[in-house]
């Protein structure tokens, strides 16, 4: 079959979004697109008679040399805000039938290519074809989506990884030249090998560029996918599954786990996994693929700092607080957690109050869901007591951080109205040398100097005082953009 259903379409500057019927699609900008006659409406969200790569350019999304863009339909607006952004003016409107918005793609992909004996020459040819049309769909490049390649058999090994080409036509030579290399479908092992060595900074993984690794299996794997694919997507890669055919009724006793796809993929709703009937209708998927890996809003498990903490509220419960107040903090600690994408592979969160004594409200492995975990922070008592702030640091670390994951960030948010009637100090340092990042919020009566020592460095970045509890609140969004700020920083491994 010829190549040209997949290439994207070249538009002009003045193309209008709503000239386009397609609610979704991908589209290519010439240079040049900033010129002032090209019309643009709203911000962030465009009204469809603007011009779609100017609205690209005044979003950030492209610059003015051009360049792809995924553009998606939505719902019109009752108003739309002008701007002044990326050298272009967009103007208001008061309101529209119909918008759209702009985005990029760009992600680090990786294909797990099916290099099995049961596949077939034949067939490992269509799959390579197959490849070749995704990575000119794609586009490939330094500033959109960069692609590489791990053929799996008895074991995985790399055909190249994410730097070795920047453009669709030296990738699609290079995917020409793989020689099939034969053996088992040992795709467990492969996610595995995918999740320790493929998306490494050396490797040429962007950080910023959401990871996503596509599975392609002819019939099934022939071993166990769902312990390798849940450290994968714990480690923020995004899984996808492509499989071919399947295995026929006599073959089903051969299956090493029935429901192999749902175990691995990051969401089982249908949108990560792609089943074809045969392997010569599989041309037919490459702009649905292409579609979903570049709408990286959608990507569930990519690794944000929203989904990559076991989070640890350590709540002052002494007498001094009061009933009022203790509503008040339970709502602070409700508006943190909620900023958060909580579930078992994403950001985890438990509470521990303490007075002289402590005790376990709930722990990271307890609530699944959001509501879950903003019904348990409702139900919190105040407890009533003195104020053994030290000892309080102790049994946090003890009782929810040693559950906490391995390649979790591990974040203590305290917060206390006064001074401890023991030491932070040691209970604060052992726990930064096991890795806990921790915040203090102090109010009213806390001490600067505890609040400080408890505090991780820089401190100014870590610690926070207020007089009152009813401005609590300010520090909602300070402490998220801290914790995402810090996040954004780290090397990735």
């Amino acid at each position: 079959h010829a190549c040209v259903f997949s290439d994207v379409p070249q538009i002009d500057c003045d193309i209008k979004a709503a000239k386009i019927i397609n609610p979704e699609f991908i589209a290519k900008c010439p240079a040049g697109c900033q010129d002032v006659k090209y019309r643009v409406y709203g911000t962030d969200i465009y009204a469809s008679f603007s011009s779609i790569c100017g609205a690209a350019i005044h979003s950030g999304t492209i610059d003015k040399s051009g360049g792809k863009i995924l553009v998606q339909k939505v719902a019109g607006q009752s108003g739309y805000r002008g701007s002044f952004s990326n050298g272009i003016r967009s103007l208001s409107l008061p309101r529209w039938r119909e918008s759209f918005i702009v985005s990029d793609c760009k992600v680090d992909v990786c294909f797990l290519i099916d290099g099995s004996w049961s596949i077939g020459k034949r067939r490992f040819q269509i799959q390579k074809h197959f490849l070749k049309d995704v990575a000119q769909s794609l586009d490939v490049g330094v500033a959109g989506p960069l692609m590489g390649i791990i053929q799996y058999g008895d074991d995985p090994s790399t055909e190249f990884n994410l730097k070795t080409y920047a453009n669709s036509k030296d990738l699609k030579n290079a995917i020409e030249k793989i020689l099939q290399k034969g053996g088992l479908s040992n795709v467990g092992k492969a996610l595995s090998f995918v999740n320790k060595n493929f998306f490494e900074d050396s490797n040429g993984n962007r950080g910023a560029a959401p990871n996503v690794a596509i599975v392609m299996v002819d019939g099934w794997p022939t071993d166990k996918v769902e312990e390798a694919s849940r450290l994968a997507r714990e480690s923020g890669i995004n899984i996808f599954f492509v499989t071919i055919e399947g295995p026929d009724e006599n073959e089903k006793q051969n299956v090493v786990e029935a429901n192999f796809v749902d175990k691995a993929v990051c969401r089982t709703n249908g949108y990560y996994s792609i089943n074809v009937p045969s392997w010569f209708s599989l041309h037919k998927v490459v702009q649905p693929l292409v579609k979903r890996i570049c709408d990286s809003d959608h990507l569930a498990c990519s690794k944000t700092c929203l989904n990559s903490a076991d989070i640890g509220f350590v709540i002052d419960g002494s007498s001094s607080v009061g009933t009022g107040n203790f509503r008040t903090v339970l709502q602070f600690v409700a508006n943190i957690s909620k900023e958060f994408e909580i579930s078992d592979t994403d950001t985890r969160i438990g509470a521990v109050q303490y007075t002289y004594e402590q005790r376990l409200e709930f722990g990271f492995e307890k609530q699944s869901t959001k509501q879950d975990v903003l019904n348990a922070i409702k139900r919190i008592n105040y407890w009533s007591g003195g104020t053994s702030t030290g000892a309080a640091i102790n049994y946090a670390f003890e009782q929810l951080f040693i559950k906490s994951k391995p390649n979790k960030r591990k974040i203590m948010i305290l917060i206390t109205d006064g001074r401890s009637y023991d030491d932070v100090q040691g209970p604060a340092t052992a726990a930064h040398q096991n890795g806990v990042i921790t915040y203090s919020v102090g109010i009213a009566w806390a001490a600067q100097d505890e609040l400080e020592a408890i505090a991780t460095d820089p401190d100014k970045e870590h610690s926070f005082f207020v007089d009152e509890f009813d401005s609590l609140y300010r520090f909602v969004p300070r402490i998220i953009q801290n914790i995402c700020t810090e996040f954004n920083s780290q090397p990735r491994n």
